[in-house]
């Protein structure tokens, strides 16, 4: 942003700044989609978390003018997000998953799962009961587990992430929402850290980007850790090791829930046949599929005798 004090003057309102910063924010050509789609969203927002103010402010408070100190502080935040490309949410170190608050930092992938619908749910029609034992796989800052926790108040629930720098993140989340009696950390490779423990329900959103598609990402995305995000050059290797391995840690009615974003095509290429269902979800996003226990361990016996 080259615009000078003098430019800047005039800008004194909330109402003021939420504009401005739209407007730098779509003439510079940031990417949205780290909880936000727009300019003006994520120029509002960022407005309102550096003034400390709730989202839900009354219109009449975006005509407020604002203390020089706090003026000061908006215009840098929105400085910050055009010359970094960082999402809004590494810089204010917080992101909403489930209509709840997260602390996430560049450790972690921002929170944004479609996943988080089927919480709201439940997870109806999917799950044949209420489950007792939880797993969430690739856990990153631990939303998908923490909100899992909320929905089903009598599940114990394990995160399980093989980061240090997001396990940090996720231990501070699960203490953030006083869990740590029913939710805990295990840190290790996918299902090493679990033992022998079995769950009625694995989810995951683990890393499904091909190598060449993760390369061409905006830079916003390129701010997340890349090992939460490329796997491969379909994007499938992490796919497959949890798939092959689940149904050891899966109870007898258990049920996998699987993120796989835009990498349907490469899913099926690599998995003909497999048995899965992809949920519908109301409020935009796609490629999560859900398979049983019963389902997975028939699927791959049938892939072992045709190899």
């Amino acid at each position: 942003m080259s615009d000078t004090p003098d430019v800047l003057a005039p800008l004194r309102t909330v109402r003021d700044l939420i504009r401005w910063g739209a407007s730098e924010f779509n003439r510079q050509g940031l990417v949205f989609g780290h909880g936000t789609d727009n300019a003006l969203d994520e120029a509002f927002h960022l407005v309102l978390s550096t003034l400390k103010l709730p989202f839900d402010l009354p219109a009449a408070y975006l005509a407020t003018h604002l203390a020089d100190y706090e003026r000061a502080a908006v215009i840098a935040v929105l400085r910050e997000r055009v010359a970094s490309r960082k999402p809004a949410p590494y810089l204010t170190g917080i992101a909403y998953f489930c209509g709840l608050e997260f602390e996430v930092n560049e450790k972690t992938l921002v929170p944004r799962s479609p996943i988080g619908e089927m919480i709201e749910s439940g997870f109806q029609p999917w799950l044949p009961s209420e489950p007792a034992t939880i797993l969430d796989l690739c856990s990153g800052s631990g939303c998908i587990g923490i909100a899992s926790a909320f929905a089903f108040p009598q599940a114990t629930v394990d995160l399980a992430e093989i980061d240090d720098g997001a396990a940090a993140v996720l231990v501070r989340n699960i203490a953030r929402h006083h869990l740590n009696e029913r939710v805990r950390p295990v840190i290790g490779d996918l299902f090493g850290p679990v033992g022998s423990r079995r769950y009625d329900l694995i989810v995951s959103n683990p890393p499904y980007v091909p190598t060449a598609e993760w390369a061409a990402l905006a830079p916003e995305f390129q701010h997340e850790p890349k090992r939460a995000l490329e796997a491969g050059a379909d994007g499938m290797d992490i796919v497959e090791r949890i798939l092959r391995e689940a149904p050891a840690h899966l109870s007898d009615d258990g049920v996998l829930i699987c993120e796989i974003g835009g990498s349907d095509d490469e899913f099926e290429a690599r998995f003909p046949g497999i048995p899965v269902a992809w949920p519908e979800f109301e409020k935009g996003g796609d490629g999560v599929f859900v398979i049983t226990r019963r389902d997975l361990n028939d699927w791959l016996r049938a892939r072992s005798r045709r190899k």
